[in-house]
């Protein structure tokens, strides 16, 4: 379901309402009568004091803005691929302005600013939408008399108590974004798009994201693979490479009083702060400053833990269903009042015979996750399952219409700078738009996904023998602690056998997370997908088979063969 919407992601990141500037969601409060105050919320163009400028958001002229940044060091001996790389990125038509760290002087921060020329360029290449037109509502006669009577409602609400987990409309009074449509930029068409500043009209995240677009494109050096920002960074030419946030998260103000300094600072506020934990997210604006991926995670993620309350609530129930019944239990009755009856030795030479009696609370807690209930819980789950599914359907089919992703299918994908690099010697023409573009060869393609495949199939294996690895540990360090000279030890041998086992697995799941996350990354460069979301969705159903056997192998084992 979602490797549909994903598809479409990075070309939609950053997609701004038509009628507001990108400071536009920032509440003003009782800042009316203070212009100075009321100044640090004008857009980037107005020639005004704005508090941003003076800390480290704009290079020292107070006008270019700081859309990325990079980091080396004055003493690292790459010093030839960082000029031909930077002299590459000023041939782009990026601004770039050097400074000095204050408390290392060895240190050196590159300050990247991208000109409208370039935006408007990139912006065009990479299909980025941006609004062109509001959207026009014609409603018919029943709906207008609808309308009435939920605005009758809404009055005869505002007598009741406000409800709590809703966002405080005072603190946001204009959360919700204008409705509009939107179409991918071009230049020829520009008169057709709502540009009230040149400055504002590309928001932060979208200027990032073009500024990274040509970072992993730029060369540094001659050859096919000598390309791109990521391998400065791997050969530490660069020691960092990142955008910068709209300012402190933190104010002295209070943000009912003074308004929001920053979308930063908004979100802080009123989406990451413990305080507002039982609050509905502001998921427009949480769109708005991180982008339409990362915001439809947290939609659903939202979703998700909200689903999950009747869920918790019916096992809630079934547990207490056992505590209650645990008296009246017959079969925990028969356990604990078989005292006559004499179980096998769990191990061969040193373990004592047992009496059944001595399971009576093994029982017991058994009951109370394992009772007449839990069969309704199960049958419960496989329908809350099924219901949570559908239901996201609809909420993202809502999202996905409110944020203008639903034509994504008939959009063009980039083409990664790692597989242009590789292939670029071997094009042939696009059937759609008619362009050359870097081919990939069958019997190359076919090859790289052989040894990803017996990749992946050798690191299912690695889990599968570490799980063999520790039922076999169980059966030998048994009759081990069953030996042991300490009598606490001695008398419980299975306690200790079974928790020392489990720390061990805990240990080795751990241990090949880390590691499945390096060889998943590995054989997903090595297939070289020809696209991001190619890419991303090789990453993902790696990660997800190694997760879902590293994970479950152990309860596998459990659940069947114990």
């Amino acid at each position: 379901v979602a490797k549909d919407v994903n598809i479409f992601f990075d070309e939609l990141e950053g997609v701004n309402s038509p009628s507001k500037d990108d400071d536009s969601l920032l509440h003003h409060g009782n800042l009316t009568s203070t212009s100075d105050d009321a100044s640090r919320l004008e857009v980037v163009g107005e020639e005004v004091p704005d508090k941003n400028k003076t800390n480290g958001l704009y290079f020292r002229d107070g006008k270019c803005r700081i859309d990325y940044i990079l980091v080396y060091r004055k003493s690292n001996p790459q010093t030839e691929k960082r000029e031909v790389f930077e002299r590459n990125i000023r041939a782009e038509g990026l601004q770039m302005e050097k400074e000095s760290s204050l408390t290392n002087s060895d240190i050196i921060f590159v300050k990247l600013h991208a000109p409208w020329e370039v935006l408007g360029k990139y912006a065009e290449l990479m299909n980025v939408r941006m609004p062109f037109r509001r959207k026009i509502y014609y409603l018919h006669r029943r709906y207008k008399f609808m309308n009435r009577i939920e605005k009758q409602i809404s009055r005869f609400r505002g007598w009741l108590p406000r409800k709590p987990m809703k966002l405080d409309k005072e603190t946001l009074p204009d959360l919700e974004e204008n409705d509009c449509y939107t179409a991918p930029f071009s230049q020829q068409r520009i008169h057709h798009f709502i540009i009230h500043n040149k400055d504002t009209f590309f928001n932060n995240a979208t200027r990032s994201r073009i500024v990274h677009h040509i970072l992993q494109r730029v060369k540094y050096e001659e050859g096919k693979n000598k390309i791109g920002l990521n391998r400065l960074l791997s050969n530490g030419s660069y020691e960092a490479a990142f955008p910068l946030h709209e300012g402190s998260y933190r104010s002295k103000n209070s943000i009912r009083t003074h308004g929001a300094e920053n979308h930063r600072h908004l979100l802080y506020e009123c989406w990451a702060s413990w305080g507002v934990w039982y609050k509905y997210q502001p998921l427009d604006l949480v769109r708005r400053y991180f982008g339409e991926k990362i915001g439809l995670y947290f939609a659903w993620l939202g979703w998700y833990t909200g689903m999950l309350f009747p869920a918790a609530f019916i096992g809630l129930f079934v547990f207490l269903y056992g505590v209650t019944t645990l008296n009246h239990c017959q079969v925990s009755k028969e356990v604990c009042q078989a005292t006559d009856i004499i179980m096998c030795p769990i191990c061969d030479k040193y373990c004592p015979f047992m009496r059944l009696s001595d399971s009576c609370v093994y029982a017991k807690v058994t009951h109370l996750f394992d009772n007449g209930a839990t069969v309704f819980f199960a049958v419960f789950m496989a329908v809350w399952a099924t219901v949570f599914l559908e239901f996201w359907k609809r909420r993202r089919a809502v999202i996905a219409y409110d944020w203008d992703l639903i034509d994504w299918e008939e959009e063009e994908e980039e083409i990664r700078p790692q597989f242009e690099a590789k292939y670029s010697k071997k094009e042939r023409m696009n059937p759609i738009s008619g362009k050359p573009e870097p081919y990939q060869a069958f019997a190359d393609k076919c090859s790289r996904l052989i040894v990803s495949a017996s990749g992946i199939f050798f690191m299912i294996c690695v889990v599968i023998a570490a799980v063999f690895g520790i039922v076999i540990y169980r059966v030998v360090t048994v009759s081990t602690f069953a030996a042991f000279k300490w009598a606490l030890i001695r008398n419980n041998s299975q306690v200790a056998t079974t928790g020392t086992a489990v720390c061990i697995n805990f240990c080795i799941i751990m241990l090949l997370n880390v590691l499945y996350e390096k060889v998943a990354l590995f054989l997903t460069n090595l297939e070289q997908p020809r696209t991001e979301s190619e890419w991303e969705n090789s990453f993902t159903l790696k990660m997800f088979l190694f997760q879902f056997v590293n994970l479950n192998s152990s309860t596998f084992y459990i659940a069947f063969f114990l």
